[in-house]
């Protein structure tokens, strides 16, 4: 299947995978033909096997270990959550062979990091800051570096990362396959394909800015103040479903947890404030539903990989629109249906003009009233949203069991 070793297949149908998605499908034969690669699809598409498949392919005809302290393929992905599902689904590729995977974020012991590395690395997966730590400390290098890869690179500029990206990329082997995947594509992002790419092929499966097909939309105008009581409200109507929440600060976000604690949710938050073990604690006991509710804020967006997630709450809406589409991505996975609610206070109404923008659609309203002077703008609109059609209320698809009980 699309030429990877037997070997990887069957690790593959070990794991329950048979047919390729779209991104695989189109990225795959290139990046075995060696050619580098700007990858543009949503979150939750399979990225990581995207990349990760035909990366382990070559790395395996190698058939020697790596020399110390050396790296043979590096991953750089912008949160320490996503590092850590990058380097877990790869751990399932490699298993039974020879390659040897390690992976290095900021939080963890940079001790046990730099044992980690001493004796050589095929496939290493960093955040940027803690992979310069460990440079600098001489506990690795990437000289001998030729295959290189930047994951969600869109979030790891919007979160000022291009000042490491420039430094690493100049220690890395030449020549080099470089490999770009981002969520979305603006000029920034352009100009850094052409810096690190080298005559690119461009695989796209979705507009960036789309959504999942099998997110049902929503938005309730409701005062700030008032947020928390509709969220609890929402929250209780499917007390036995995984909810995320997001916020926009750490410290909103920790306060919104130990609010729904007291309320008799059981949540859990992750956020910046939270150390490397805790939001590994918290994550893990959301996976196995002892945490229904996991408040966070965008530090968390791309790298939470949970399928049981059904509703994604947009506590405060994102003043990047962009990360809109992130945030709603951690629901309907692997196939299937997920909810995203979204709360919209007066003082937010650019931002979610913002996101319809971006998005292509209008919101369908779930509850509220529209301010007064957004109700006077889309007057001079004739009524209609961003996208040229009428706005109107209700979740958005329809017909879905799943939209029915959010809009309740």
């Amino acid at each position: 299947m699309l030429g990877l070793a037997p070997r990887l297949l069957t690790a593959l149908k070990e794991q329950g995978f048979t047919d390729p998605t779209p991104i695989q499908a189109q990225a795959i034969p290139h990046i075995l033909q060696g050619r580098d690669i700007m990858g543009l699809a949503q979150t939750g598409t399979g990225k990581t096997a995207a990349f990760g498949l035909p990366l382990i392919h070559q790395l395996m005809e190698i058939g020697t270990a790596p020399e110390p302290k050396t790296v043979r393929a590096l991953i750089l992905a912008p949160t320490r959550e996503l590092v850590n599902q990058i380097a877990d689904n790869l751990a399932g590729f490699v298993k039974g062979s020879h390659l040897k995977i390690v992976k290095v974020v900021g939080g963890s012991s940079i001790f046990n990091q730099t044992k980690a590395l001493h004796r050589g690395t095929d496939i290493l997966v960093a955040t940027p800051g803690r992979l310069l730590d460990l440079i600098e400390r001489k506990a690795v290098t990437l000289n001998k570096t030729r295959f290189l890869v930047l994951d969600e690179a869109d979030q790891m500029l919007d979160l000022g990362f291009i000042h490491a990206l420039r430094k690493i990329s100049t220690m890395l082997a030449t020549p080099r396959q470089t490999l770009l995947f981002s969520a979305t594509m603006n000029k920034q992002m352009n100009e850094l394909a052409q810096t690190y790419l080298d005559h690119p092929i461009r695989v796209q499966v979705n507009t960036p800015g789309k959504a999942a097909d099998k997110v049902t939309q929503c938005v309730h105008f409701v005062d700030q103040g008032a947020k928390g009581g509709k969220l609890k409200t929402l929250l209780a109507a499917h007390p036995d479903e995984l909810a995320l929440v997001f916020g926009r600060t750490k410290h909103g976000a920790e306060k919104l947890m130990k609010q729904l604690e007291n309320a008799g949710f059981s949540a859990g938050s992750i956020h910046g404030n939270k150390s490397q073990g805790q939001r590994e604690r918290t994550l893990q006991a959301f996976r196995e539903g002892k945490i229904k509710v996991l408040v966070a804020t965008d530090v968390a967006a791309r790298g939470i990989d949970i399928p049981g997630v059904a509703y994604v709450y947009n506590f405060d809406l994102p003043n990047v629109a962009e990360n809109y589409v992130h945030r709603i991505g951690r629901t309907a996975r692997a196939g299937a249906e997920g909810a995203a609610v979204a709360f919209c206070s007066p003082d937010e109404i650019g931002d979610l003009r913002s996101i319809e923008k971006v998005m292509g659609i209008s919101i369908p309203v779930a509850s509220g009233e529209v301010p007064f002077e957004d109700r006077k703008n889309a007057r001079k609109g004739a009524g209609k949203g961003p996208a040229g059609k009428p706005r109107r209320r209700g979740p958005q698809r329809g017909g879905s069991g799943r939209g029915q009980r959010m809009a309740a």
